[in-house]
């Protein structure tokens, strides 16, 4: 008996599927990565220290704390340390709404490996992908890459 197709979207098989046999010479592309968690965290180090010198340089704004006193010292601390987490919050949540408009969707699982196929360097290992409400990353596995199901 023929199948003539139906009318909802057929779920994909929950196995591994080929994208490129070997994706050593891809070069894929650096925007595409975001900008990370270790390198977040050294930004935001950075301003921070950047806060903390030019903070210990100033007289404090609070006029009973004598420049370059402990009490100067535990302002500055406090003060860049609540930028610091600021910071952090902030690119985490920039983060976040990055890995959601990152998330590739397909209605079936041909659609998305063609795409991938075509478009391999805008779709780096650890990208998401949705097929027909499925979730997968790509993933490097004996340096072929493969769209694996989550």
């Amino acid at each position: 008996m023929a199948n003539l197709g139906c009318a909802h979207t057929q779920v994909p098989e929950r196995k591994m599927y080929l994208i490129a046999e070997d994706a050593s010479s891809i070069n894929f592309q650096e925007d595409a990565r975001g900008i990370g968690g270790a390198g977040a965290e050294a930004y935001c180090n950075e301003l921070q220290k950047q806060c903390y010198t030019k903070c210990m340089r100033r007289k404090p704004e609070i006029p009973s704390i004598p420049k370059h006193s402990g009490k100067h010292k535990e302002h500055c601390t406090t003060t860049c340390l609540n930028e610091y987490m600021d910071c952090v919050k902030k690119m985490e949540e920039l983060e976040r709404q990055e890995a959601q408009s990152k998330k590739l969707q397909f209605p079936n699982i041909d659609k998305a490996l063609d795409w991938l196929k075509e478009h391999t360097p805008e779709a780096p290992p650890g990208t998401h992908v949705v097929v027909a409400g499925v979730g997968f990353v790509i993933a490097m596995v004996g340096g072929a890459l493969f769209l694996v199901p989550i």
